[in-house]
């Protein structure tokens, strides 16, 4: 196999999301609310989270974490996306591009097993909510964060190291909006069998394995849910849960849309509309869900809001 430690195009240029001119500045506009919903919505989470003592739980824990993956994953990519509606040419250099693929890949590969732990955290809760403060201590959920950035930074590693391993000469142009695996690898002059191997791999690894988690545990809690008596209660918990489930689906179904396919048989057009739901609707929409339908989220903000007032 042919490798090489440098690219043959020192810079490319990012096709971006829409070739239509007359689509360009509308999708600018749309992508620059999204962005700042984004933005303020996350940064709205983790500051309420951290305002509030009574959200020093371990859900929202969690919940802060996921809001500054959510965060830093739409910043990676929407800012050089929106250069692509003002600009004739998106140009960005291969170290920038590479740079790009691999703190998009450690936030994305991040978010997969936050998610996991969150529905781990839902489980604990309604299937032993007796047990639930021994279980989930300070300790278990700081290391079980811990894991989750170390997962996604080993996997970005490899897919990183492994990219630049490549030749890249067939074109300077790549078919996306962001520095992405599959679109990278359309570029290679050289074998990039094992990158397949390796995409297909490590994408069942932190896509179906937390999958294959968040629903293990939401079975056993509609099991326990189903026994409990209260309607009321039945209702609080299939409400805290649905939440969790609906960011999950989004997350989930796009990414594995994308990644669980080899790229000869990914359509890039098709690959690039699943990608907007996971790089930049889910971290938008993340907040809003765990916020509007969460009775605690809103009872915090109402204090805040009028502690504020009254000072």
């Amino acid at each position: 196999m042919e490798t090489a430690n440098h690219s043959a195009v020192t810079e490319f240029i990012l096709a971006g999301l829409s070739q239509q001119p007359e689509f360009q500045l509308p999708l600018f506009v749309l992508f620059l609310g999204i962005y700042m919903l984004t933005v303020l919505g996350n940064l709205g989470m983790i500051t309420l989270i951290g305002l509030s003592s009574h959200l020093h739980t371990p859900m929202y824990f969690f919940l802060s974490n996921l809001s500054f993956i959510d965060l830093c994953h739409s910043t990676v990519i929407t800012p050089k996306m929106l250069v692509n509606f003002v600009m004739e040419k998106n140009i960005i250099s291969y170290p920038e591009c590479m740079t790009q693929l691999y703190f998009f890949s450690v936030f994305a590969i991040s978010e997969c097993h936050m998610l996991a732990v969150m529905a781990y955290d839902r489980y604990v809760a309604i299937c032993s909510p007796l047990l639930y403060g021994v279980i989930m201590s300070h300790r278990l959920c700081f290391w079980l964060t811990v894991g989750v950035y170390i997962l996604g930074v080993i996997g970005s590693t490899i897919h990183t190291v492994f990219m630049l391993r490549l030749l890249l000469c067939k074109t300077n142009v790549i078919n996306h909006y962001f520095c992405d695996l599959f679109p990278l690898l359309e570029l290679s002059c050289s074998s990039i069998y094992i990158n397949e191997l390796l995409v297909l791999f490590l994408s069942a690894f932190n896509i179906v394995t937390p999958a294959l988690t968040i629903l293990s545990s939401y079975i056993l809690i509609i099991a326990s849910i189903l026994h409990i008596r209260s309607s009321e209660g039945r209702a609080k918990a299939f409400s805290t849960c649905s939440s969790h489930i609906s960011a999950v689906a989004l997350f989930f179904g796009s990414a594995a849309f994308m990644y669980l396919q080899p790229s000869s048989v990914s359509s890039m057009d098709q690959g690039k509309v699943s990608s907007v739901f996971y790089t930049t609707v889910a971290p938008m929409l993340n907040p809003l869900i765990y916020s509007l339908r969460n009775k605690d989220v809103k009872s915090a903000l109402k204090k805040i809001l009028n502690r504020r007032a009254g000072s």
